[in-house]
């Protein structure tokens, strides 16, 4: 895009951003209707994704699921556009954290924390964690999400603007280690989001397990990096009770990811998301092509940490609830 397309667009998105969510949200159900039933935006990738990990929903169950998920995709895109404009209050009413103590007794104790977390519901609306957190306002505290920089150097710069809107960092996934070792180094606590459900990239290391009813290879990095950080880790849990309003429940994983088992923080996490998805199917990112690339199971039985051997939920979205709260 040249300058003048660049600032024609800006005009644009501040403009819509203005407009309250009610109204922006009328938008979204033409542009979800679009979406499904013009466009169809990578209709045969969902369809798939969605019958091969759900087996046991009949054809009508899956196409409304399909449709609930269009529906929830351009309310993300609305919703992350409106971060432009939304005032704290309107976010802290409609962006709701519990068990955020979790996280802030691990940084009372002096330890930095790696979270779990995945594209379901709008992950975009996470970072205002730190209005939410009694350490959000410290010096000595960094609210961190690992981002892949985007091609496009004025929608990267914006996505940035956007991520940033309550006073978080975004970590390039290429050197966030390093940063992340920098920061310990200056004595600084760290909280940091990783979106790991999607598929590998180049170079990425991996944990092969079943999830979904797929042979999947889970990205592992993230286990390792809290490990050599001696982090604490917790997973994210996304609920969308209603339209325009998302609620996080922060689930403890370990304490001291060094004391754990290898791999058994990434099979852990397979197993949350799989109950995630399995509660609300349309929050997830079924549009991803997540499993273009398969993947052989060296066993199954080895997939899941035990404490979830016995959660064999037959994917109807009946998922047992894990037993750590």
């Amino acid at each position: 895009m040249n300058r003048a397309a660049n600032t024609l667009t800006g005009i644009l998105l501040h403009t819509l951003a203005l407009l309250p969510l009610w109204l922006l949200y009328r938008l979204s159900d033409a542009a979800g209707f679009a979406l499904c039933h013009i466009v169809r935006y990578r209709r045969n990738t969902i369809r798939k994704n969605l019958a091969e990990s759900l087996p046991g929903k009949t054809t009508a169950e899956l196409r409304k699921i399909e449709k609930q998920f269009y529906r929830n995709f351009s309310d993300y895109i609305v919703e992350t556009l409106k971060l432009l404009h939304v005032s704290e209050s309107e976010i802290l009413r409609r962006m709701k954290f519990e068990n955020i103590d979790v996280i802030d007794r691990h940084l009372a104790a002096g330890r930095s924390v790696v979270c779990y977390f995945s594209h379901c519901g709008n992950w975009e609306w996470v970072p205002s964690i730190t209005l939410h957190s009694r350490h959000g306002n410290e010096d000595d505290v960094k609210f961190c999400q690992v981002y892949r920089p985007l091609k496009n150097k004025w929608f990267d710069a914006l996505m940035l603007r956007l991520r940033s809107r309550f006073g978080s960092v975004s970590l390039p996934k290429k050197t966030t280690f390093r940063h992340l070792l920098e920061y310990r180094k200056n004595g600084i606590r760290t909280v940091t989001g990783f979106m790991s459900d999607q598929k590998p990239g180049s170079g990425d290391t991996t944990c092969i397990l079943e999830f979904l009813n797929h042979p999947t290879a889970m990205i592992s990095g993230t286990e390792t990096l809290a490990r050599r950080l001696d982090s604490a880790v917790a997973y994210l849990d996304m609920y969308k009770p209603r339209r325009g309003n998302y609620r996080i429940t922060v689930r403890p994983m370990c304490d001291n990811a060094a004391s754990t088992p290898e791999s058994a923080l990434t099979k852990e996490y397979a197993a949350l998301l799989r109950q995630t998805i399995l509660r609300d199917p349309a929050l997830w990112l079924w549009s991803h092509k997540r499993w273009k690339n398969p993947v052989s199971l060296p066993g199954v039985e080895a997939s899941l940490p035990p404490q979830f051997q016995d959660d064999k939920a037959d994917n109807n979205g009946n998922a047992k609830q894990s037993s750590k709260q």
